[in-house]
């Protein structure tokens, strides 16, 4: 008799050491840890530079969910106050993904990354709200905690809230905006001119020249680069290489700002004018990683490149490396390469992921002949300009609008779900005064998806979208409603 009022509270212990086991299992398998020799502090914080694909954002909110939800339901038979609940949950969702992601430092097959920490813990906390509304007496406790509240008698605290409702739009808005910067560029990477670091990628073709700028050039600047190459030697300060590919050896830089390239492999006697040649057995590496130029970049969150060059077979894939600063075949800043007849970009942005590719950049038809191409490529506010021997012949990629529907779903909800839960709470408060409750509710619902768009459209380029600006107010609102129908059917309930 004594026993049975503890087995609830043992189960709910085992369905939250079961959730901690099945966190460990997806993370850390195989278990084929590896302690190097000697490691130190600098070391280990070196091995988190890395970025998580959407795929991996997505896995991890849902890996940790579990566990928030049965930890919280754990707690609340233990009689934890809710504001403990909070603080317990949030903390153990972090300090397992800290711990999961130093094993991984350890683990040959694994890839620390320090956004992980932060997405396994949202999990976790969006675990507790689940279980919050799932749980009857929870919510019907919060519900009326909130309506009884001093706040709910005071519209001068109501207006307070609402503009700390408006003030926290804005910055989520401001976050969306570092999505498209530069910032993630990682500075231990080289150029190559060819190939990947790894060898795998080879491309056939010739290169007489590159150029790049820590700016996007003006249009009228990109007219007289394609006029006249050396027209970028009056950017100034902006012009952070010039390579010049003539002969078989000592391709300096001409501005003196980074690294000469060297050639991998014997260079190779074939000379047609259009430059150097390069194929699977032959291509160029700096001595040392172009730092210079990935921190200049990463500040200025812009660049231009230039180049002129021929390929010597419409078929090659991979995409096979033209140039790229790079790690390996799977870690870049930016590459271009081909793809049968294709011109393949790839960028590293926080949406792109490590490799650039999350988001597709390709040009048709580039490589369609081997005669020798001018293209110049220029990147500013989440847009890329490709221009390739002509002005007029261009392209405008811009990278929020390139986000598949899945991804901007998924982002969209986990932007406008939260405020839609904030919404809930100001409606509660305003509720006994039925004008004020209007204007909260459709200012609420309106004005956050209005914020967003606009920044995204004046600061990213992008144009207006009806599409978008309805779904942030349809996350905001439904979530509003969903709890606001909850509240009314627990209340008639009881």
């Amino acid at each position: 008799m004594n026993q049975r009022p503890n087995f609830p509270q043992a189960f709910n212990l085992l369905i939250v050491i079961a959730n901690i086991l099945l966190v460990l299992l997806a993370t850390l398998y195989p278990f084929n840890f590896s302690i190097p020799d000697s490691f130190s502090l600098p070391e280990i914080f070196a091995s988190f530079n890395n970025a998580s694909n959407f795929q991996d954002q997505v896995n991890n909110f849902l890996l940790f969910m579990p566990l928030g939800f049965g930890f919280t339901r754990l707690l609340q038979k233990l009689r934890i106050k809710p504001r403990g609940q909070i603080f317990i949950v949030t903390l153990v969702s972090a300090g397992l993904s800290l711990t999961v992601e130093v094993l991984q430092v350890f683990l040959p097959s694994r890839m620390p990354t320090p956004s992980d920490i932060l997405n396994n813990t949202i999990g976790g906390f969006i675990g507790l709200i689940c279980f919050y509304l799932w749980n009857s007496q929870s919510f019907n406790n919060t519900v009326a905690s909130i309506e009884n509240s001093k706040a709910s008698r005071s519209i001068k605290q109501i207006g307070l809230f609402f503009i700390g409702y408006i003030f926290l739009t804005y910055m989520i808005s401001l976050l969306w905006q570092s999505t498209i910067n530069l910032s993630n560029w990682d500075t231990t990477y080289p150029l190559l001119i060819g190939n990947e670091r790894t060898r795998d990628r080879p491309w056939q073709g010739y290169i007489s020249e590159v150029y790049i700028a820590d700016r996007a050039i003006s249009k009228n600047e990109v007219a007289q680069g394609l006029t006249d190459s050396s027209s970028f030697n009056n950017l100034g300060n902006s012009l952070i290489a010039n390579y010049q590919l003539k002969g078989k050896c000592c391709y300096k830089d001409q501005t003196g700002q980074l690294p000469e390239l060297l050639w991998q492999g014997q260079p190779s006697d074939t000379q047609e004018g259009k430059g150097v040649f390069f194929s699977s057995s032959h291509w160029l590496k700096t001595a040392t990683p172009v730092t210079t130029l990935s921190k200049r970049i990463s500040k200025t969150s812009e660049f231009t490149l230039s180049t002129i060059l021929a390929t010597a077979n419409s078929e090659q894939f991979g995409p096979a490396r033209i140039i790229s600063i790079s790690g390996n075949s799977r870690r870049r800043n930016l590459t271009l390469g081909q793809q049968g007849n294709n011109l393949d970009f790839r960028l590293r942005t926080p949406i792109t992921g490590d490799n650039g590719a999350d988001l597709t950049l390709n040009i048709p038809n580039i490589f369609t002949d081997t005669n020798p191409h001018h293209i110049i490529i220029t990147y500013s506010r989440a847009t890329i300009q490709v221009y390739v021997d002509k002005l007029q012949n261009f392209y405008s990629l811009n990278l929020l609008e390139l986000m598949p529907k899945n991804q901007r779903i998924f982002y969209y909800a986990l932007t406008f779900v939260p405020l839609g839960f904030c919404l809930t709470i100001l409606t509660l408060l305003a509720k006994k005064r039925l004008i004020l409750s209007k204007l909260v509710i459709y200012g609420g619902i309106l004005i956050p998806s209005v914020i967003l768009e606009g920044i995204l459209v004046s600061e990213s380029g992008k144009t207006l979208s009806l599409k978008t600006l309805l779904l942030g107010m349809l996350f905001t609102g439904g979530t509003m409603l969903i709890l606001r129908v909850r509240a009314a059917k627990l209340k008639m309930r009881n």
